[in-house]
């Protein structure tokens, strides 16, 4: 009987090849495992660094791409993916090293770092525009700032820890306050780098330096922040 050539299932092959050039619906993480292992290092080290500065810390939720989105916390309705705590809530939040490294290294590696103000570090936020302006108008007069991240379209400037009473006082000195300004302080919480939310990284402008960054009082940056508004062009309170 002669020899002949096996015919191919051609649906089959097909099919393979469809499946081939379907769109991904995992995670970017699960397909480059390499880039996963770096981005939970480098959010263990950010931890362990702001523990160390004596910044309480603690694990939030994250960002979730895709199908299984928008965030960790499971929630589809959720309003701030990847920026709020969840599990453990925020009074958990420490600066013991062995519980951080326990948190990122076991419990939940790709949690955002979260550092709970009003213990040891307190912030002011504003929207970008509004904070580069300040931070030029703060190197004009020569005005020292502590650190300083972007997060989600905001100028985050950390500050020396503040009661609420104190704030009050200090904004009732003030002729007008911004609107648009938000404060950090006691029950508060702050995002740190490298993490990343729906709207993207968190990174760092100023980042902190030395052992134990120096932070500055909240009472000079307000009187810097409203001079800044009114040297704005046109006359802008720094909302742009």
């Amino acid at each position: 009987m002669p020899w002949t050539r096996p015919r191919l299932n051609r649906s089959k092959t097909r099919s393979k090849a469809h499946r081939r050039n379907l769109p991904a619906t995992r995670s970017p993480w699960l397909r480059w495992p390499g880039s996963r292992r770096r981005v939970r290092a480098a959010l263990l080290a950010a931890a362990r660094t702001a523990a160390g500065y004596g910044w309480p810390v603690l694990p939030g939720a994250y960002a979730v791409p895709g199908l299984l989105g928008p965030c960790s916390c499971e929630d589809p309705g959720c309003s701030a993916p990847g920026a709020h705590p969840h599990e453990p809530p925020l009074p958990a939040a420490t600066t013991d090293a062995r519980m951080v490294g326990w948190w990122w290294a076991e419990r939940s590696p790709d949690a955002s770092v979260l550092v709970a103000t009003g213990r040891t570090v307190s912030a002011v936020s504003l929207p970008a525009d509004a904070g580069a302006r300040a931070l030029e108008y703060f190197e004009v007069l020569d005005v020292p700032v502590g650190p300083v991240l972007l997060a989600q379209d905001r100028y985050v400037l950390l500050v020396a820890p503040y009661t609420l009473a104190e704030l009050g006082e200090l904004l009732a000195e003030q002729p007008w306050v911004p609107g648009v300004m938000r404060y950090h302080g006691p029950d508060g919480y702050l995002l740190l780098p490298p993490s990343r939310t729906a709207e993207g990284a968190v990174r760092w402008i100023r980042p902190p330096i030395g052992g134990r960054p120096w932070l500055p009082e909240v009472g000079g940056l307000l009187g810097a922040l409203i001079a800044a508004s009114s040297a704005a062009a046109g006359g802008s309170r720094l909302a742009g």
